[in-house]
Order: structure tokens, then sequence, then C-alpha cells
């Protein structure tokens, strides 16, 4: 989800309390709340030899034993808000970091109403080969297999 879409959303409810809730189902504790906005920008070469760029908002979410804490949707546009200056653009994807046993990134999937609490759903991220022309040989490029690359282990000299 954009930037955009994110803060038009938590002004249209800024009275609700947010709630995040994980891939598996799992909610993230009630008294949660954002300890850290930020612009992440990464520069890197692909396995082709392609130099890529990403950009991402990322909120850091944390709780504690402080179990009357709640984090409002207007908060959270307020402090979004006060990022514009680094941020710099509304057009950033937005992720949620999460130790959730360990420290993970999820992207938010959709934002909805539920009774009295704003509910950002998260979900998963995967890893993918950003050259498949140059890495994989034409008879290994169908559908079936780039969505099991377990399976092609050995197969082909990858990214050699």
């Amino acid at each position: 989800m954009k930037l955009s879409e994110f803060k038009k959303i938590l002004a249209q409810h800024s009275d609700k309390n947010i709630r995040f809730v994980l891939p598996t189902g799992t909610k993230i504790p009630p008294q949660a709340h954002v300890t850290e906005v930020a612009r992440i920008d990464k520069r890197f070469i692909d396995c082709g030899g392609t130099f890529r760029t990403e950009f991402i908002c990322r909120l850091q979410t944390w709780f504690s034993d402080d179990t009357d804490h709640r984090l409002t949707s207007g908060k959270l546009l307020g402090i979004l808000q006060k990022s514009a200056s680094f941020l710099e653009t509304e057009n950033l994807e937005v992720d949620v970091e999460h130790e959730a046993p360990f420290i993970s990134q999820f992207p938010i999937s959709t934002v909805e109403v539920e009774g009295e609490a704003l509910v950002v759903r998260l979900s998963t991220r995967h890893t993918a080969c950003l050259a498949e022309d140059k890495c994989l040989p034409p008879a290994l490029m169908t559908k079936s297999n780039l969505l099991n690359p377990i399976k092609n282990v050995g197969q082909a000299k990858c990214c050699s």
C-alpha cells in the first residue's frame, strides 16, 4: 500500500485505535505503537548485473507492559506528517517492522474498520530472481518452475 493511500485512510478514521494483524492472523498486542518511521533507500545489483533502487516507508512497532497505551489513527497520521520532510514523497510503499519473535518486515495488504479499530493487515514478502532472462535456461522459465524454485535447485547454473 502506498503512503498516500494509507494516510488518506488514517485521516478518514482519526478516532479509531490502530490494530496490526500479522500474516498468520495473530494480532499484535493492542498497546503496540509505532516507535520509528523511516525511509529505507536500497541500492543493489541483481544477479544479472542490473543496478536497481527501491524506496519504502517503514513503520517500526513495539509494545511493553504498558497495557493502557493505545495508538490512534490520528496520532499515527500526525507522526507521518512530521516525517514528510525526509520521506520526500507519498509515493512510497509502506511496510511494518515487528519483532515476532525475530525482526521481520511485512508489507501492508489492507486497512479496514472493525468496530472501534482500524485494522492494518500485514502480508508477506518473498524473494525472487530479478534477472530470470539471464539466469534461467528457457526450458526452466515456466510459471510452475518460477513459483517453485526449490525443485529447480541443481538443475541450472543460475547467476554464473
